[in-house]
């Protein structure tokens, strides 16, 4: 097996702003896995609040370089333990490499992923098309420039609610909205109150992703759903988050890659906890990784590719109605 990767940057449509911060490019590390004439491609973006870039995403391949190329192994899970046994990789990158094998590992089977894993792609929700934070005006104009029945609205602001509003005298879409750990407990159980008024689905991530205690209270008292996202990381997280988030948004880049993932979905419905995935502005490389699980889930968020002036690869389309799943095996990933 070969191991190549394509460092790329992504310009987006617009400026995305989130509690975090603020990016005009998206930076991107592709990984290919080759064997027997066959290429699995898998990504993981860029991130500075996780401390995650693409230098320290390529060093780390080089670590475990040797290993990748002089192994064999069978099935993606052999391959995730060999590479995390090694102690040398972060998930970010990781994941990338999951996501390559996952796909080699289809298209060398001469099958979609979902298939394999006796799935219906037909099913599974759509996914939302979000709204980053921006002056009201510019987020009505961006709501009205890509018609959606589902959004996700990033909020973090003094003028949240005000935000909604707005917002909701443009559309009868369903909202769902992202706090990005930038609220209080009081004041997500308050807004929580406004919000179910205004036709809000979930609130995702209100509190920092330690306060547990907080989430506890919010848990009892908000009256609408909450979904962990910075709480819920890696495949621990997920006991923690029980009785505390009444769902979880899995994040391939932070736990991992699909491996680990599909564990964590398990893990939620042993628990009886909502299942969310969502995207870290991927091309279609991710994007398509994570199609291949949305019949597992409740809910998703996978318009990554959809916020790109470009994308550099094919894969899976998101469309308001569903899912088109090209005529490719593995994730269906493929670079222009």
């Amino acid at each position: 097996m070969i191991v190549t990767y394509h460092p790329v940057k992504m310009p987006l449509r617009h400026t995305f702003t989130i509690a975090h911060g603020s990016t005009s490019v998206q930076e991107s590390f592709i990984v290919a896995l080759s064997h027997n004439g066959k290429s699995g491609f898998g990504e993981a973006t860029a991130n500075p609040y996780y401390g995650v870039t693409v230098p320290k995403m390529t060093e780390q391949v080089e670590s475990v370089r040797s290993l990748i190329e002089s192994g064999s192994w069978k099935i993606p899970e052999e391959f995730h333990q060999a590479l995390l046994s090694t102690g040398k990789l972060k998930a970010f990158t990781l994941c990338a490499l999951d996501l390559a094998f996952n796909d080699l590992y289809g298209k060398l089977q001469g099958k979609p992923l979902y298939k394999i894993w006796g799935l219906d792609g037909s099913k599974g929700p759509i996914s939302n098309y979000t709204i980053g934070i921006d002056t009201v005006e510019n987020m009505v104009a961006k709501m009205k420039e890509v018609p959606w029945p589902l959004y996700k609205i990033k909020l973090g602001t003094k003028e949240d609610i005000r935000i909604i509003e707005e917002l909701r005298k443009n559309t009868g879409a369903v909202f769902r909205v992202d706090a990005n750990c930038a609220w209080g407990v009081d004041e997500t159980i308050a807004n929580s109150r406004a919000l179910k008024k205004l036709n809000v689905q979930f609130i995702e991530q209100p509190l920092k992703a330690d306060d547990l205690d907080g989430m506890k209270r919010v848990f009892a008292e908000s009256e609408l759903p909450v979904i962990a996202d910075e709480s819920c990381q890696v495949e621990s997280d997920v006991d923690k988050c029980f009785n505390h988030f009444h769902g979880i948004n899995i994040k391939l880049t932070k736990c991992g890659g699909l491996t680990p993932a599909r564990r964590m979905i398990a893990r939620a419905r042993e628990l009886n906890m909502s299942v969310m995935m969502g995207c870290m502005t991927e091309s279609s490389v991710g994007i398509s990784a994570i199609a291949q699980v949305v019949p597992l889930l409740d809910y998703v968020d996978m318009d990554g590719a959809l916020l790109l002036a470009e994308d550099p690869a094919n894969g899976v389309q998101v469309t308001p109605s569903g899912l088109i799943f090209p005529n490719e095996n593995g994730t269906g990933a493929s670079l222009k």
